[in-house]
């Protein structure tokens, strides 16, 4: 009795499983790489998980995560420790565990070199633009129809090489926009889950 309860219990579980959000945050697990460019994702990550209070305590599938809320909708909040460019390799396998419906209930924030520090831009769809980390998602899921929050880091200087750049750190005055644009990336994660892509596009998109 006690185990067709449990086994009851555990397949409500994951029948449940599916209506979840999974928001993932794109970084490079490092200590190095913490508070450079391209590890915007993981600091709003990072942001939601501490006003939420969701501990990003189990590590599988290639990933580090935690379940909880946000409003009244479930959640995941995940950071890949798969390095950049590999980020599909932790987001198909947590989505397909969860059974996640990736074009409805799935959220990637990333870095944005075409965006000004702290801009944000929040997209149904669409492709990589060049981002390796988005690239992979979208090789291993089979289609680009998730929805992304892209943070701006500002435009490469033109002495510089890219992979320096989006490894670099904010200094000075981008060092301050950046903690509006995560703040404001955290509001546009939030108001997708409430009330919808097009709602949040609506709200944060050209500002």
């Amino acid at each position: 009795m006690f185990e067709a309860l449990l086994a009851f219990f555990k397949r409500k579980e994951k029948e449940e499983d599916g209506n979840m959000f999974v928001i993932v945050g794109l970084g490079n697990p490092e200590k190095k790489y913490f508070h450079t460019r391209h590890n915007v994702g993981f600091e709003t990550i990072d942001a939601l998980s501490d006003k939420y209070n969701i501990g990003l305590t189990e590590t599988k599938f290639k990933a580090v995560y935690g379940k909880g809320r946000i409003g009244s909708e479930r959640v995941i909040l995940v950071k890949p420790l798969t390095y950049m460019n590999l980020s599909g390799e932790a987001v198909a396998p947590i989505c397909n565990y969860f059974k996640t419906d990736t074009r409805e209930n799935l959220i990637v924030i990333s870095d944005d070199v075409e965006l000004d520090v702290g801009k944000i831009r929040v997209r149904p769809k669409g492709s990589s633009g060049g981002h390796n980390g988005l690239k992979n998602i979208i090789a291993l899921l089979g289609h680009e129809e998730f929805s992304r929050v892209r943070v701006g880091v500002g435009r490469k200087p033109r002495e510089w090489d890219m992979v320096d750049w989006v490894l670099g750190h904010f200094e000075g005055e981008d060092a301050l926009a950046i903690k509006d644009g995560i703040e404001k990336a955290t509001g546009a994660v939030e108001e997708i889950i409430a009330n919808g892509i097009d709602s949040a596009m609506n709200k944060f998109n050209g500002k």
